[in-house]
C-alpha cells in the first residue's frame, strides 16, 4: 500500500516555508474565534481547536468534519479559572489557586497556548495520544521514530518506551512529538483502519523545552505521552509554550511543522550560507567522517586513503600525546580532506593528576571555574571524574585571560581547519549557584552558542548531538542521528564487551566489533520504526553523522541497515581508521564513499522535501529532496520491489537516465 504524502509534495512545490507547505491548509492569520460557556474556539490551519478554559483540555475539528481529541484536562486539575479577557488574537485567564497565567492565540496557522507562574511548580500538561482513533506516535529520538502506538514491543518492557520519561531539552533531538489516526499504510501493528482511510495528525512543539519532560504510559495496551513543566524562577523556566498543529497524518509532519516555525522566526540555518561565508565548509558535502589512530592519522596513512580513491573526508583525533602533525594535516587538506581535533570546554580536573589533556587547564581553572550546586558542591564531570566547568565563569574571563582562544591555538597549530567541540551542542546544560559565576540552564545554552559562534568564523565546526538551537553556527553533528536507547549505555560500560581505551593505537571500545542484543538492535535500527524526523527539520542547515563510538564497523549486524538508512536520508557514514583497518576494509569505504559523494553533493544543501513507505511492511521507503534534486528508494526486505532487490538502495538524480544502485553487503565481497 502506497501511502500518499501532501504535506511534503506541498513542500517541494513551494520554496516558501509558510504553515500551508506542511499539509497544515489555511491562511496563518491571527483571528479571534469564539467564546461560550467556557470554551473557546480559535481556527488553525486544516480545521478548529477548541480549549476547555477550565481543564486545558483541547480537542479540534478538521477540515472534513474528524473530531480530534488534543490532550485530556491538565493532570492534577489547576483549580477554577478566573474571568476570560478576549485578545485580538485569542483570550487570557489565570488559574489563581495555582498562580498560572494563560494566554490562548491562533498564530501562523497553529494553536498557541502560553503559561507564565508566579511561583515554583510542576504543571503536567498537554495529555497526549488518549484519542481513541490514534494509531502512531511521531518521537525525534535520534533521527526519529514513528511508533505504532499498539506496538507489543513498545508497551512492554523491552522497547524502554512505556514507564520511561525523557527530558525534551537534552534526550530528544527536536522540541517535539506526534500522534497520527488512520491507517499509516496496512502494516502489521496497525490499530485495523482500513487501510486508505482518512488520516490526521497534531504536531506538539515545545519552543520552551527547558525544563519540558514527556512521559510515557501504556493505557489499554496503547501508547500515550504526557507531558510535564518545571516552572522555576531560579532555573529561568517560568514560562512554557506548546504550539498544536493539525496534519495530514504524514509520519514526518511534525518535524516539518517545526522547519516552518525555524524559518517563519529566521532560526533556520542554512548550509550553503554556511559555505558561502567559510568555503571549507563545502568540504563536507560528499565527505564520509572517521576518527584515525596510528598508521591513518599520518601522512602516509592519508595517501593510502586517497589512492584507494576517497576524494572527500573528514578525519578526527583525539587530544592524547599523539595528535596529527603539520605534515599529515597539509597531506589530508591537499586530498581534499577537512581535518579537525576532539576537544571539550565542559570538563576540567587537577592538571597534575588530569586523565584527559582537554580536563586540563592553566591556572586555577580547576576548581575555580567548577559549576557549583546548591549546596556548593561542585558538579561531578564526565564519569564522576573532575567536574563540569562553568561557560559562565569562561564568558566573564575571556576578555581578559583568554582561556578558549589560547586552547584553541594550540589545539590547531597544526594547520587543522575544522573542530569539534564535545558535548557544546548537546541539552545537557546547567544551572551554576556559584556566586562568582551564577548562570541559569538557559544562559549556559546561551554561553555555549556564542562561543560556538566565535569558532565557527574560522573552522567548520561540529558538535555532539546538536540539538536545534544550535543549528545556525554549526557545520556538522555526531550523534543526532542515532536513536540511543538506554541499553545502549549498560553495554558500552561493559568493557569485557564493548572494548576499553587500550591500546592507545587502536582502543577496543572504538575498533572492537559488538552485536547489540536483540531488543536494543530493534529499539535502535528496526527500518520499520525509523522515519527521518531530524533530517526533515534540518537537512540543508547542517550534516548529521551518528555517534562517534558507533563507527560503521562496530556493529557488523546492522551494517547492511546503516547504509541504507544513511543513503536514503542523505547523511554520511562514520568510521574509526587505523593502518590495519584501512587495509581490510579500505576498499569497502572507498566504494561506499564513491557512491555517496555524487548524491551528496547534489542534495546536501537541499531539504528532505519528502518521506515515503512505498509497502505496507515498510520495508520499501522512498525520500525526495529539493524540487527532484534526488530521488532515493531503499529495500529493507527480503524480496525484490519493482526491480529493487532487498538490501539495495536506487538513487537518481535529476537527469539520470537510470538509477544509481548499491547493494552494501556485496561491496566487499571478492569476485567469484
Amino acid at each position: 500500500m502506497v501511502m500518499t504524502s501532501k504535506l511534503m509534495r506541498g513542500i517541494a512545490a513551494s520554496l516558501a516555508l509558510s504553515a500551508v507547505s506542511f499539509g497544515v491548509a489555511g491562511c496563518g492569520r491571527a483571528e479571534a474565534g469564539t467564546l461560550q460557556g467556557g470554551r473557546l474556539t480559535l481556527p488553525v490551519n486544516g480545521g478548529s481547536a477548541t480549549v476547555d478554559t477550565a481543564s486545558l483540555a483541547v480537542t479540534a475539528r478538521a477540515a472534513d468534519g474528524t473530531r480530534l481529541v488534543l490532550s485530556e484536562a491538565a493532570g492534577g486539575g489547576l483549580g477554577a479559572p478566573g474571568p476570560v479577557t478576549r485578545t485580538a488574537g485569542g483570550a487570557h485567564w489565570s488559574y489563581p489557586d495555582k498562580g498560572l497565567t494563560v494566554t490562548v492565540s491562533a498564530a501562523d496557522g497553529r494553536l498557541r497556548v502560553r503559561m507564565r507562574a508566579e511561583r515554583d511548580q510542576k504543571v503536567s500538561w498537554p495529555v497526549t495520544g488518549t484519542d481513541r482513533a490514534a494509531s502512531d506516535l511521531q518521537l525525534p529520538r535520534g533521527e526519529g521514530l514513528d511508533i505504532p502506538v499498539r506496538d507489543a514491543f513498545w508497551n512492554s518492557g523491552p522497547g524502554g518506551l512505556a514507564g520511561s520519561t525523557v527530558d525534551v531539552g537534552a534526550d530528544l533531538a527536536l522540541p517535539l512529538w506526534g500522534f497520527s489516526t488512520g491507517s499509516a499504510g496496512g502494516g502489521p501493528h496497525g490499530t485495523g483502519s482500513a487501510p486508505g482511510g482518512p488520516r490526521h495528525g497534531v504536531s506538539y512543539l515545545t519552543p520552551t523545552d527547558l525544563g519540558t519532560s514527556l512521559a510515557f504510559t501504556s493505557a489499554g495496551g496503547a501508547l500515550r505521552a504526557t507531558a510535564a513543566h518545571d516552572f522555576s524562577g531560579g532555573e529561568g523556566t517560568s514560562d512554557y509554550e506548546v504550539s498544536f498543529a493539525l496534519t495530514d497524518g504524514d509520519p514526518v509532519a511534525p518535524a516539518a511543522d517545526y522547519r516552518a516555525y525555524l524559518a517563519d522566526r529566521g532560526q533556520l540555518g542554512s548550509l550553503a550560507r554556511k559555505i558561502a561565508r567559510n568555503p571549507a565548509n563545502g568540504k563536507l558535502l560528499g565527505a564520509f567522517h572517521a576518527y584515525v589512530w596510528g598508521e591513518a592519522r599520518t601522512a602516509a596513512g592519508v595517501a593510502r586513503l586517497r589512492k584507494l580513491g576517497v576524494d572527500r573526508m573528514w578525519l578526527g583525533y583525539d587530544a592524547g600525546p599523539d595528535p596529527m602533525d603539520a605534515a599529515a594535516v597539509r597531506a589530508a587538506k591537499q586530498a581534499g580532506y577537512l581535518v579537525g581535533p576532539y576537544d571539550s570546554f565542559a570538563n576540567g580536573q587537577d592538571p597534575k593528576t588530569a586523565d584527559s589533556p582537554t580536563s586540563a587547564w592553566p591556572g586555577t581553572v580547576y576548581p575555580d571555574f567548577c559549576v557549583r550546586k546548591a549546596d556548593g558542591s561542585a558538579e561531578s564531570g564526565f564519569g564522576g571524574r573532575g567536574c563540569y566547568l562553568s561557560s559562565q565563569a569562561f564568558e566573564q574571563a575571556e576578555p581578559s585571560r583568554h582561556y578558549l582562544a589560547d586552547r584553541t591555538r594550540a589545539m590547531t597549530a597544526n594547520g587543522a581547519d575544522s573542530y569539534f567541540l564535545d558535548v557544546d551542542a548537546t541539552g545537557e546544560v546547567f544551572r551554576d549557584h556559584a556566586p562568582e559565576h551564577t548562570m541559569t540552564k538557559a544562559g549556559d545554552r546561551a554561553n555555549r552558542l556564542a562561543r560556538m559562534r566565535r569558532l565557527a568564523r574560522g573552522f567548520v565546526l561540529g558538535s555532539e548531538s546538536a540539538q536545534p538551537w544550535a543549528n545556525g553556527v554549526l557545520a556538522f553533528d555526531h550523534g543526532s542521528a542515532t536513536p540511543t536507547a538506554d541499553g545502549l549505555w549498560a553495554l558500552e560500560r561493559d568493557k569485557g564487551t564493548w572494548g576499553g581505551y587500550y591500546p592507545q593505537d587502536a582502543p577496543k571500545n572504538f575498533f572492537q566489533p559488538v552485536a547489540l542484543p536483540a531488543a536494543l538492535a530493534t529499539a535502535m535500527y528496526d527500518p520499520k520504526y525509523r522515519v527521518p524526523l531530524y533530517e526533515t527539520a534540518l537537512h540543508g542547515s547542517l550534516v548529521n553523522v551518528e555517534r562517534w563510538e558507533l563507527s560503521y564497523d562496530k556493529l557488523p549486524a546492522q551494517k547492511t541497515t546503516r547504509a541504507l538508512l544513511a543513503m536514503l536520508s542523505n547523511t554520511p557514514l562514520n568510521f574509526v581508521l587505523d593502518g590495519p583497518s584501512l587495509t581490510r576494509n579500505g576498499k569497502e569505504l572507498a566504494a561506499l564513499q564513491q557512491y555517496f559523494a555524487p548524491l551528496h553533493r547534489a542534495a546536501g544543501t537541499e531539504r528532505m522535501t519528502s518521506f515515503r513507505w512505498l509497502t505496507g511492511d515498510r520495508s520499501v521507503q522512498r525520500t525526495v529532496f529539493g524540487d527532484g534534486v534526488l530521488t532515493v528508494t531503499a529495500n529493507f526486505g527480503g524480496t525484490a520491489y519493482h526491480g529493487l532487490p532487498g538490501g539495495c538502495v536506487d538513487a537518481r538524480l535529476r537527469g539520470d537516465a537510470h538509477p544509481r544502485r548499491l547493494c552494501p553487503a556485496q561491496v566487499n565481497t571478492p569476485a567469484p
